[in-house]
């Protein structure tokens, strides 16, 4: 890790345990990566950047709660890092990770257990899945706006706060949603990437 790596890091009250769970998070995907494509190659070379502070930036941001869902899981970013930071705050928070490819699941599964992480795996379609009542939903990379926000008005609990990381776009897609949706937003610049934003959106409704 970087010099600029460890004071965020220290910024964000990553404690020793945590950074030893997830260096044996980052240990377990490097071997499994080559098989199941669970993140680019490329971004490897900037793995905490890119994945783990990118996740861990989210619990921060994320008001107390007993459940928490993280659609489209893949790798475990951000909801498997997020479960793993709880873990030192010894937070109550039960974890639900949806991720449809099964192998994936296995991954995920396999570190929820070789860590003791408070999370469980469903390997079904986010539509497919009984609504959940979250009271924090997040997901990254995996769709539009508008999309995540129809999975909002499925899971997120009424009074449940919603974390989307996004590029530079994200006004854009902000715009078009406010075409089918009613939301309160809040953008916060990213810590990893000056021109990204997490936004923090709450009260989703249909128009």
């Amino acid at each position: 890790m970087t010099t600029d790596v460890d004071g965020l890091l220290s910024g964000l009250d990553v404690s020793r345990e945590t950074l030893e769970r997830l260096a044996h998070y980052e240990a377990l995907l490097k071997q499994w990566n080559p098989k199941i494509n669970l993140v680019s190659r490329s971004s490897m070379d900037d793995f905490w950047t890119r994945h783990m502070l990118d996740s861990l930036q989210l619990y921060r941001l994320a008001p107390k709660t007993e459940s928490w869902l993280d659609l489209g899981s893949g790798g475990g970013f951000p909801g498997l890092v997020c479960a793993i930071m709880a873990m030192q705050h010894d937070a109550g928070t039960q974890f639900t990770l949806i991720e449809s490819d099964q192998r994936k699941s296995v991954f995920l599964r396999t570190i929820i257990r070789e860590l003791g992480a408070p999370a469980r795996v469903i390997s079904k379609r986010i539509e497919a899945v009984a609504p959940v009542g979250a009271g924090v939903l997040t997901a990254r990379a995996l769709a539009d706006l508008d999309g995540l926000l129809a999975y909002c008005d499925r899971h997120l609990s009424p009074t449940g706060v919603a974390l989307f990381p996004k590029g530079v776009n994200w006004k854009n897609e902000v715009a078009e949603a406010r075409k089918r949706w009613n939301f309160t937003a809040e953008a916060l610049t990213s810590l990893t990437e000056p021109n990204a934003v997490i936004l923090k959106i709450h009260g989703v409704a249909r128009v």
